[in-house]
């Protein structure tokens, strides 16, 4: 992204701003390598911060209201309300995320005085299950903790901005994607805990293969989808399987364990939905130290597997994710692929030797234009830092 043309665009909005007074932000999306839909079951998850991303040109106001375009949504031109009147209105779009953040720094305890002019733009395809939602909380977090003078720290930024998803925006989502947001590093994945929010970097060495996003165009929204009735499931699964055993989260069983007392689990889509939070926990530990000793084709097939388990188990992915996923499967070159992000559309990821970048995506693009109709977008991602002032 072109920031001089950033700061351009912003002048055009907000006439007569002040070149000086002029701040920029920015703030990654996030892949998630393996490990889905476990982090709100206690589980290990493995993401990255990516080099697409959410960018801001800011100027302080004196006057505590908040104004606000995206060059992404022009159509709602510049939005606008006041610190002291949070509250959430039925027919907010994109801004929600803005005053949800506001208002759990505000309820935190944090002093945020200062209003603000913001131009947003973002790289990160709408709906495409990159985060480009935790990309803007975390964002936003950024502003409120630079212009405001406090001092929060990135695990806090990603707690406050799961927090106003959670609370103000209605979606129950776990913690990964506002931590990899916050807490990523260049060329690290990190190994999260989401219980405990214990953490490591991991090298993300993927030699000769690099890693390939495949945007299938199904675009879904969150607050909309079964993202919220699988939670639901996986908890009404959590409180079947206490009677039997004293655990916390689903992830808290190994697979043995589970197999034990899976049993209490008399209806279907609680046993899978169970079933797919446990053994993608372990496949996370699996992929994890296959990646660490260098062997990239058993990373490749805990990819995969991880797929089938979110398809069958799990029952997120529908016909556009398991068409590019499985055409990604067919390609020489192709060491694996999966689903990534809540489901339901959005992306798929795989691994690809980059000599055979360009056959693998040309071959993919056929097939799925040739049996969905519309065409896929491809991406190569680059892992990067997280969320940072420019």
């Amino acid at each position: 992204m072109d920031v001089n043309g950033l700061k351009a665009r912003f002048f055009e909005v907000f006439v007569g701003e002040k070149e000086e007074a002029v701040k920029l932000f920015f703030s990654p999306g996030r892949i998630n390598l393996i490990g889905e839909h476990i982090d709100y079951n206690g589980g290990f998850v493995f993401p990255a911060a990516i080099t697409f991303g959410t960018y801001a040109v800011v100027t302080p106001r004196t006057d505590g209201k908040v104004a606000l375009y995206s060059g992404n949504f022009e159509a709602d031109g510049i939005i606008e309300f006041e610190l002291t009147d949070l509250a959430r209105k039925g027919d907010e779009s994109w801004s929600v995320y803005v005053k949800g953040v506001i208002d759990v720094f505000v309820k935190a305890g944090y002093e945020v005085t200062k209003g603000f002019n913001a131009y947003i733009e973002g790289t990160i395809p709408n709906g495409a299950g990159l985060s480009s939602s935790a990309s803007l909380e975390v964002l936003v977090g950024l502003i409120l903790e630079d212009l405001n003078g406090l001092s929060v720290s990135g695990i806090d930024k990603a707690k406050l901005g799961q927090k106003a998803e959670n609370e103000y925006v209605g979606v129950n989502c776990g913690i990964m994607d506002q931590f990899a947001i916050a807490m990523g590093k260049l060329d690290k994945a990190i190994k999260l805990n989401t219980d405990t929010l214990a953490y490591e970097y991991a090298d993300c060495d993927l030699k000769d293969y690099q890693v390939l996003i495949m945007n299938t165009n199904k675009q879904r929204e969150l607050a909309d989808s079964k993202y919220n009735e699988r939670r639901g499931e996986c908890d009404a699964a959590l409180e079947l399987l206490q009677s039997k055993a004293e655990i916390a989260y689903l992830c808290d069983l190994n697979v043995a364990e589970f197999e034990a007392i899976s049993a209490v689990l008399v209806e279907a889509n609680l046993f899978k939905r169970a079933k797919h939070a446990v053994t993608e926990n372990e496949r996370v530990k699996l992929a994890i130290a296959a990646l660490a000793s260098g062997d990239l084709v058993a990373f490749g097939q805990l990819l995969n597997q991880s797929h089938i388990s979110l398809r069958d188990d799990y029952e997120v992915t529908g016909l556009e994710l398991d068409t590019i996923v499985e055409l990604a499967w067919a390609q020489e070159g192709t060491l694996g692929a999966r689903m990534t992000g809540a489901g339901f559309g959005g992306c798929a990821i795989a691994l690809v030797h980059k000599d055979k970048l360009d056959e693998v995506r040309e071959a993919i693009a056929l097939g799925y234009q040739e049996k969905i109709g519309y065409e896929a977008e491809f991406y190569v991602a680059s892992i990067g830092d997280g969320a940072h002032k420019l």
